[in-house]
């Protein structure tokens, strides 16, 4: 039996609350409660739920940045301790690669796009023509290679996100995670952004977990798929079993309140 590439084994969050006075008991918020996932080498793993059930929270805590109050992360096999330093810490930063929600917010106004994309390269020690290997990047995720030269501002929303995409993937990790990649995007570069993510998962073999909101870009993109609510995984399977065939209440309810279009017979 292999070892997944990535697993969370009753992962849970508690973050304390202010208290009144020294005497006044202390309280606690749950973000995420007794979680537990497994993803295998090459799936894409997307989680779905509405806004404060847990997802991000969980994706924190999977690339250590957050500490579990408790539970278990493994990578490959190896525990991640998210407590340890940073550089004891490179060994998964290497393997990993995140794409956030807004790429106005992700993208650093005052460096080039050569160097906000070069960054993880310095940052994890990685040696090479790095200015070659910008270059590299920057053609496989659609964009010119004097694209290196300008800053961010001067390039689109879906550009951004190309480039956000550049960076998370220069140092050729091998799991993606995208939390929000697409849900800052309008309709016509989503499309974009989603069919070049699909196309970079072939090409380079990654593994994907994707936080979204939109329940049509999981089944496009995703093998498998977790439903989550309150701070818990509620339901999870393949994508077709659990969008198709919901088994919980909450599912269900989450699908039916997906807006549809009844075109009428003429």
């Amino acid at each position: 039996m292999s070892t997944p590439l990535i697993r969370a084994t009753g992962l849970t969050r508690r973050y304390p609350l202010a208290r009144d006075s020294f005497f006044e008991r202390q309280r606690f918020a749950t973000a995420l409660e007794d979680a537990t996932i497994s993803v295998e080498s090459g799936e894409a793993l997307g989680l779905i739920g509405e806004s404060g059930s847990g997802k991000s929270t969980l994706v924190r805590l999977l690339l250590a940045l957050d500490t579990p109050t408790s539970g278990t992360v493994e990578f490959d096999g190896k525990r991640v301790d998210a407590s340890a330093s940073s550089r004891s810490l490179h060994w998964l930063r290497r393997d990993t690669g995140m794409v956030f929600q807004d790429p106005y917010a992700s993208l650093d106004p005052r460096m080039s796009v050569g160097r906000i994309i070069a960054e993880p390269l310095w940052a994890l020690g990685i040696q090479g023509d790095r200015r070659a290997r910008v270059a590299e990047v920057l053609q496989q995720v659609g964009l010119d290679a004097d694209a290196g030269s300008r800053f961010s501002h001067e390039f689109s929303g879906g550009q951004r996100q190309r480039i956000a995409l550049a960076r998370a993937i220069v140092h050729k990790p091998r799991l993606l995670v995208g939390d929000e990649p697409l849900s800052a995007l309008d309709v016509t570069v989503r499309a974009q952004i989603l069919e070049l993510i699909t196309q970079l998962r072939a090409s380079l073999g990654l593994t994907l977990i994707l936080v979204s909101h939109d329940i049509g870009v999981v089944q496009s993109l995703c093998e498998t798929v977790a439903v989550m609510k309150d701070g818990r995984i509620v339901e999870s399977g393949t994508t077709d079993e659990v969008l198709l065939a919901p088994q919980h209440p909450y599912t269900q309810r989450l699908l039916a309140s997906i807006p549809t279009i009844d075109v009428a017979d003429e």
